[in-house]
């Protein structure tokens, strides 16, 4: 039986497996060529990054796992076919899974001609991805890096998947948030709850309604669901994953996912991939051409 990582907590993110490796955040160049900055590493283990922010706009997505940040009272959760934009000097932490390869591209503020104020999730299309990609070769000449340049600025989207978990900031029930961050499969009932902080079932009910726009149970399946993500992106089975998560069977997994996805767990991650797919057919398609 396959139970979650038992390592350090890290405050409004999920427990930290054993084997994560912290870096702080890479420093960015002194000088750019253009109003882009692309590159692409890979994540030989489950990374994370500490808090920090970053001058220039940053642009992140991952291929092969998820990428998970901590935004102030938000989690925001992006998988494969999505990017996270985040707006320069705002203060986040991340996670990668292992194995994922990991992208960014960092945009100059004075050189962007459009303006994302918060963070939110980017729609990687094929043709967005591969620009960036071109965008990374440090053989390009400055005509034509402004000429692709100019193109991701009329392709960079938000996505209609905009997938992020409220944290209450509540003092009256951040204790059960941080106890579901930390694990998710934790059972316990509203009135159980009420009785461990001696308050009422119903202050709760309010506290999470006002502070998320979600009851308690929306927002236990929520978070449950962003966790689903990370592990199923790890190649873990439904059955596991259910299993990991507290669900009675992977069944009932599959309906919470699919409340609050739309889709069940093989079609989102199918769906997903698929613009990930195009563009590595593509790439392959002009190396052997």
């Amino acid at each position: 039986m396959v139970r979650a990582s038992r390592g350090a907590v890290t405050p409004g993110m999920w427990r930290r497996e054993a084997g994560t490796v912290v870096r702080p955040a890479a420093p960015l160049p002194e000088s750019a060529a253009g109003a882009i900055l692309a590159g692409s590493r890979i994540v030989p283990g489950p990374t994370e990054w500490s808090p920090h922010s970053h001058s220039l706009h940053e642009l992140v997505w991952v291929r092969g796992g998820t990428l998970t940040s901590r935004v102030g009272d938000r989690v925001l959760t992006v998988v494969e076919g999505h990017g996270l934009w985040m707006p320069a000097g705002m203060v986040h932490g991340g996670r990668a899974t292992a194995g994922a390869e990991f992208s960014d591209a960092f945009f100059v503020p004075e050189r962007t001609p459009f303006v994302f104020t918060e963070p939110m999730a980017i729609a990687m299309t094929p043709l967005l991805e591969s620009l960036l990609t071109h965008l990374a070769s440090a053989r390009l000449d400055a005509e034509a890096r402004a000429r692709a340049e100019s193109v991701v600025f009329d392709v960079i989207r938000p996505s209609e998947r905009q997938f992020a978990l409220q944290l209450p900031g509540d003092p009256r029930i951040d204790a059960i948030a941080e106890t579901l961050l930390d694990d998710p499969s934790d059972g316990r009932s509203l009135e159980d709850w009420a009785r461990r902080l001696e308050i009422s079932d119903r202050t709760i009910t309010r506290a999470f309604r006002q502070a998320t726009g979600l009851s308690f149970a929306q927002w236990r399946q929520m978070l449950r669901v962003h966790r689903a993500l990370m592990l199923l992106a790890e190649g873990f089975e439904v059955a596991t994953v259910s299993e990991v998560l507290g669900y009675a069977q992977p069944s009932s997994f599959i309906v919470a996912f699919r409340r609050v996805t739309g889709v069940t767990p093989g079609a989102f991650f199918d769906a997903a991939a698929e613009p990930s797919r195009d563009v590595r057919n593509s790439v392959s398609r002009d190396q052997n051409s």
